[in-house]
């Protein structure tokens, strides 16, 4: 049915090719196993450490979770790179270009038409790992509220959603191709910024409210303890809500989206219910410091320059001939835009440290705005501790694992950082915490 791609044709190209995706999926599924057993070997070690700080009384549990995850996680991405590395090697993506070029339909619509299906596709792909995740590994733990008709209502609404966005972005980024041929990474990256700042006020205000309800928080205790937190950091936002997450799981977070007008807080409702008023009010002090400290901006700034770099290096590749004739496909923008990427992703991959490190020196600055807000870092050491152990996150990441993966600091650096302030003499010794791994 297709010809297999011959190797031979372009055997440099090919042996790079899979050195970058093989090879970096390869790096980065072995520093996840490295990250579990070395996770698993400090959690015992400091089981009377993880009892005490974080009120597990079983570290075995937290490692049991952190390991399940990780191999759903890895198993996923496995099931993603073979079924890619398959449609390429066999000549099925040629001969689909070639099918869908047949049509007539343009590049614009034609790419469109192929990216919404591919994404479709994947997002198909990964329905069986999604329903095992949420029915069997976060039930198993306790974690899991959704039932399988919330779970099929949010998968369809996700996927019109999805649908939607590639395909409004997809001809976008295609059409400027076509119309600018040598200034179109320029253009894509300014298409990339719009949508970023878009979504900012979309997203809470018109996508979130599909999946949640968001209750405004009214007058009584929380009310007060936000207003006073608020009134502290020289903060004004009359958007605080209290999200309904208990539908679907019971992990606990709280986020700050927006800008402007747009500002909006949003405590999950697990949060609310997990934790006392001090520890609600650190952390959203916490989430406070990343607006009054401008590091949206400053990370979002960042991700411009990475990805400008990306698109760069994207554009070079697409001007070349041995990108297309690889795996044998027509000189197409949107054919030479999909391969292209799989060049490109493994780069992004492995420079991702370079963003981490600013959101980690962000995070510290956050974490002492914080206790400056509240006084003393005992409220917040409480609520990382608190959020850590009913999470069953891993407090104690492998060095190289945290380096590629952590854009926030470990828990036992940061309560470690956070007593060093030099707060109230309640947040104890710094020199009782156990080293997390990494020195970020």
């Amino acid at each position: 049915m297709f010809d297999p791609v011959p190797i031979g044709d372009y055997p440099l190209a090919h042996a790079i090719f899979l050195l970058l995706v093989v090879g970096s999926s390869a790096f980065f599924g072995v520093l996840a196993l490295v990250n579990v057993r070395y996770g698993r070997e400090t959690l015992l070690r400091e089981r009377e450490w993880v009892a005490d700080t974080l009120d597990v009384d079983d570290p075995e549990r937290v490692s049991a979770y952190h390991r399940a995850k990780t191999t759903i996680g890895q198993f996923q991405s496995w099931i993603t790179l073979v079924v890619v590395l398959i449609a390429l090697y066999s000549g099925a993506v040629g001969t689909a270009v070639e099918w869908v070029e047949g049509l007539g339909f343009g590049p614009v619509v034609s790419g469109t038409a192929v990216f919404v299906v591919t994404v479709v596709g994947m997002q198909a792909l990964s329905i069986p790992v999604d329903l095992y995740d949420t029915f069997v590994v976060e039930e198993r733990f306790g974690f899991n509220n959704q039932t399988p008709a919330l779970f099929v209502r949010d998968l369809l609404i996700g996927l019109v959603i999805t649908v939607v966005i590639v395909a409004a972005l997809s001809a976008t980024v295609l059409w400027t191709v076509e119309t600018l041929p040598t200034l179109w990474p320029v253009a894509a990256l300014a298409i990339f910024a719009t949508f970023s700042l878009a979504m900012l006020v979309v997203y809470p205000r018109v996508i979130a409210p599909l999946f949640n309800d968001f209750e405004p928080v009214e007058a009584g205790d929380l009310r007060d303890g936000v207003e006073r937190v608020f009134d502290r950091a020289g903060f004004t936002c009359d958007d605080v809500y209290v999200m309904d997450a208990s539908r679907r799981s019971g992990h606990s977070n709280a986020y700050f989206v927006g800008f402007g007008r747009t500002k909006r807080v949003v405590l999950f409702d697990t949060l609310v219910a997990q934790m006392d008023l001090p520890e609600l009010e650190s952390v959203l002090a916490h989430e406070l410091a990343h607006w009054k400290r401008a590091h949206i901006w400053k990370q979002f700034a960042a991700s411009l320059v990475r990805i400008g770099v990306a698109l760069g290096v994207l554009w070079a590749v697409l001007e070349t001939t041995w990108l297309y004739g690889m795996f044998d496909v027509p000189e197409t923008a949107y054919a030479g835009l999909a391969i292209g990427a799989l060049w490109v992703s493994p780069l992004l991959d492995l420079t991702t440290p370079l963003e981490n490190r600013l959101s980690l020196a962000h995070e510290r600055e956050a974490d002492a705005f914080a206790v400056d807000v509240m006084g003393d870092g005992t409220p917040l050491v409480g609520a990382l501790t608190r959020l850590t152990g009913e999470n069953l996150q891993n407090p104690f990441p492998h060095p190289l694992y945290a380096t590629f993966h952590y854009d926030h600091p470990p828990i036992p650096d940061r309560i470690r950082y956070i007593r060093g302030l030099g707060g109230d003499e309640r947040d104890g010794p710094t020199d009782d915490v156990p080293t997390a791994g990494t020195g970020e």
